[in-house]
């Protein structure tokens, strides 16, 4: 029986992947502060199946990436594009600053699907490493899949350590997932389009900024609304 050569194996793995990805153009910035605000929603208003209160309380941060796209042939990638708030020290949300995340994969895949995902930080050092501009979920912060329901606790976290709580909604189904070698970036491009040019993440997250659009003044308000409760 003949067998293809690895690399052969993986060069039609490339030819596959990479156009499915690029199919997955990217949302115009305020599209995708709405199509955030729709997941927060729908997330928040499963009774048994929404993240537990507590975290949100105490969340120093939290970002939304809707619709990432994951491929895969032989190896898989992932991409999306999304929003993440800090919180201010008077406890209140910042403006968001827009983000990308992108990952891979080795093993035995194939297909495309989308997903969801809610990243919560627990810890400073998480923060800081988003506003210099890029970390790597595992790398430079533990990161492990959440706990689901609103009366859940993160009791068992004191073993392990989770600084992210990493969670996805596939086809309706929510849950706690984990995506470990994930890179989270600050997207400048898309800062420039909504907040104007050369306005750094420090200074969204600080309150710098003005005439901020509708769609992403929502963003900031539901996560008010959902971790005042």
């Amino acid at each position: 029986m003949f067998k293809q050569p690895l690399h052969r194996l993986l060069l039609i793995g490339m030819a596959l992947l990479l156009p499915a990805l690029a199919a997955h153009a990217e949302d115009p910035p305020l599209v995708r502060a709405t199509n955030a605000v729709h997941v927060l929603d729908d997330i928040m208003k499963a009774p048994d199946k929404s993240i537990p209160q507590d975290l949100l309380r105490d969340a120093k941060a939290i970002a939304v990436i809707p619709d990432m796209i994951k491929a895969g042939f032989i190896f898989g990638g992932r991409r999306g594009e999304g929003l993440i708030s800090i919180k201010s020290p008077d406890g209140t949300w910042s403006n968001p600053s827009f983000i990308t995340m992108t990952g891979g994969s080795v093993g035995f895949q194939a297909g495309v699907s989308s997903t969801d995902v809610i990243l919560v930080f627990r810890t400073q050092r998480g923060v800081d490493s988003i506003v210099r501009g890029k970390f790597t979920l595992g790398a430079d912060a533990a990161a492990t899949a959440g706990p689901v329901g609103r009366t859940a606790t993160a009791a068992t976290d004191a073993q392990m350590k989770a600084e992210i709580y990493s969670y996805s909604r596939t086809r309706g189904l929510f849950a706690g997932v984990a995506l470990d070698g994930a890179a989270l970036r600050i997207d400048y491009d898309a800062n420039a389009a909504v907040y104007g040019p050369g306005i750094t993440p420090r200074r969204i997250f600080e309150g710098g900024v003005s005439n901020v659009p509708g769609p992403v003044v929502d963003f900031r308000d539901r996560l008010e609304e959902y971790t005042s409760r």
